[in-house]
């Protein structure tokens, strides 16, 4: 492996996923035909998911769906679920799907991540938990570019734009991303990969399950799904928690652009924990002086990388890192060998970085990260536009502004949206349980205000004093884990908007 390889594989391990992150053609509810339809059939999970879940044991299953709803009598596509099945039939309640996020993420094994992540016992005798790979996604008529580490696009966060001229070269790389994709469209799936069509999915694999309604819980790009089925088929919804939400049903420019908030709102706890540890790491005595430490090495990487490594990558890396604090040592440790200059510190600080290999996934899930992020919505197609986007950004979010809003393929996306984006539907059950911490990179506080507006009185929103992405079961506040258990396992939603103090 070269050594540049091995540095575009650190970025692109640390910011593959968005999160890790629409309308009305044919969005109503499916037709008496689909309650006669397919059954699952479970059986033994593929060895890689199965060994992924050990010691938990999930059983698999396929639904078919169409390839396209506006022929709804065409093409169909086989999408795997998996289950962790309730064995207390006393409480069991109904399904509980999960979505963790992308889009590209790969929920196979994500109940039994979720089970040995240590949730609540009780939830798991609630419900049969759903897991599964969304359409595009792993065994679900899996998409790809042709994406590789060696290629210009290795990451969907777009590089960090040091001035106009690095606009107007990455517009043209991002061209021909775009243009790549749709040659490798053979069968046609990467056009039909839309938050709008996954919600369908969702409600097909909800008959297929035997279910009148089904449960959800959706992190970061699993909120704008989960919040497209709660719009699209209210009365089909039960339980719903969205965790870490982007704002919305979609990702758009803007949504991405407030990864760079996200950067500038979580990095003090960073400095704080730094600062705290200069005598070892020795990146500053104040998180003030971290900071400036952050923009001194980043403009120093500028000029003269240091076996690799540039600016771009210590700012994708520092993004990919502020996701959860167990990461600040590695974090801490990178910074302080590109710090000291030294290549051989550079290379032991990455070396669990170089020794991994690529996932074989990376290609498929940037793929459908961009199609979906690009089907959703039209993006704006002028460069002009990015030019004075990332101009504004690198000022008003100088850590990383010029990177999240720097121009992307979805500027020359060749399929454009073949409906409007999902409209949030406030008229509905009071069923939508919205956590967000205060401090999350991709996905700021922001994002849960925005949809609890959105969703109105249907929705109640609980604010964690943490830091990170990800807050039930991933997080490790008391106060949101007893809040969201309760409502999942006894239906009691806040009667208003909660806020849990740090602990």
């Amino acid at each position: 492996m070269t050594r540049g390889r091995g540095i575009r594989r650190s970025a692109a391990l640390a910011v593959a996923l968005g999160l890790g992150l629409s309308g009305s053609l044919v969005a109503g509810p499916a037709g008496a035909e689909e309650k006669e339809g397919p059954t699952v059939r479970w059986g033994a999970c593929p060895e890689d998911v199965a060994a992924e879940a050990a010691p938990v044991v999930l059983e698999c299953g396929t639904v078919p769906v169409p390839k396209d709803y506006a022929d709804p009598g065409g093409d169909r596509i086989e999408l795997m679920i998996s289950r962790l099945a309730s064995t207390n039939p006393d409480k069991r309640r109904g399904t509980l799907m999960l979505n963790p996020g992308g889009p590209g993420g790969s929920g196979l094994s994500q109940p039994a991540f979720l089970a040995n992540r240590g949730i609540p016992s009780e939830v798991l005798d609630t419900y049969d938990v759903i897991g599964m790979d969304t359409r595009g996604i792993g065994r679900s008529a899996p998409v790809a570019c042709g994406f590789t580490p060696e290629g210009p696009y290795f990451a969907n966060i777009p590089p960090y734009a040091v001035d106009d001229a690095a606009v107007s070269a990455r517009a043209k790389v991002v061209k021909e991303v775009a243009e790549q994709c749709a040659r490798r469209d053979k069968d046609g799936v990467l056009r039909h990969l839309t938050t709008a069509n996954t919600a369908r999915d969702l409600d097909r694999i909800r008959a297929a399950l035997g279910e009148e309604r089904t449960s959800f819980l959706g992190y970061s790009y699993g909120t704008a799904l989960g919040a497209a089925y709660a719009s699209m088929f209210p009365e089909r919804s039960d339980r719903i928690v969205l965790d870490s939400n982007i704002g919305d049903t979609h990702l758009d420019r803007d949504g991405m652009r407030r990864y760079a908030l996200g950067v500038e709102q979580t990095f003090p706890d960073f400095a704080r924990w730094a600062a705290a540890r200069h005598g070892s790491y020795g990146l500053g005595r104040t998180p003030a002086e971290v900071r400036r430490t952050y923009f001194t090495l980043a403009e120093r990487l500028d000029e003269k990388p240091v076996d690799g490594f540039d600016g771009n990558v210590l700012r994708q890396l520092t993004f990919g890192y502020l996701f959860k604090e167990v990461q600040y040592a590695k974090l801490a440790q990178h910074w302080q060998a590109l710090k000291s200059g030294d290549t051989a510190s550079v290379r032991a600080a990455d070396a669990d970085r170089q020794a991994a290999d690529t996932p074989p996934s990376l290609d498929n899930q940037l793929s459908v990260f961009l199609a979906v992020s690009c089907n959703d919505i039209a993006w704006p197609t002028s460069v002009d536009t990015y030019r004075k986007g990332v101009a504004e950004d690198r000022a008003r979010y100088p850590m990383f502004g010029a990177a999240t809003a720097n121009i992307t393929p979805c500027a020359y996306w060749p399929y454009p949206p073949a409906e409007k984006p999902v409209a949030i539907d406030d008229d509905g059950p009071r069923n939508i349980l919205l956590v967000q911490n205060l401090r999350d990179v991709p996905t700021p506080h922001v994002g849960g205000k925005l949809l609890r507006k959105k969703f109105a009185d249907r929705s109640r929103l609980v604010s964690v004093d943490d830091s990170g992405h990800g807050v039930y079961v991933y997080g490790d506040n008391p106060c949101a884990l007893n809040t969201t258990t309760r409502y999942l396992v006894d239906g009691k939603m806040p009667g208003k908007d909660t806020f849990c103090r740090a602990g």
